[in-house]
């Protein structure tokens, strides 16, 4: 009797866990698909939509920005990095935590 119930435990945390990785999945998409629809977008529709960055990173050997815009959720901090190019375009950006 104890090992089907340490079975069916085992197995309802299994699947309990398999269903927020699907979840979080999911969000991630979600999350890729709208910050894709800035790609190849100005400086200023960025800066309109997202409002002003809470970084301005640059790197050495590269005349890119990069825009950080940071908030937080649950104690969870959600980062979204945005590149721009020498012609004030978003050319790539990262998402982290941001689910």
């Amino acid at each position: 009797m104890k090992k089907k119930l340490h079975l069916f435990c085992f197995l309802f945390f299994l699947i309990a866990c398999q269903t927020v990785s699907e979840k979080i999945d999911q969000k991630v998409s979600k999350e890729e698909i709208e910050l894709s629809k800035y790609l190849n977008k100005t400086e200023a529709e960025l800066k309109i939509a997202f409002g002003k960055p809470n970084q301005i990173k640059f790197k050495k050997d590269n005349k890119n920005r990069f825009y950080v815009y940071m908030s937080k959720k649950m104690n969870i901090t959600c980062q979204r990095t945005f590149e721009i190019n020498q012609s004030n375009r978003v050319i790539g950006f990262t998402s982290k935590n941001c689910f």
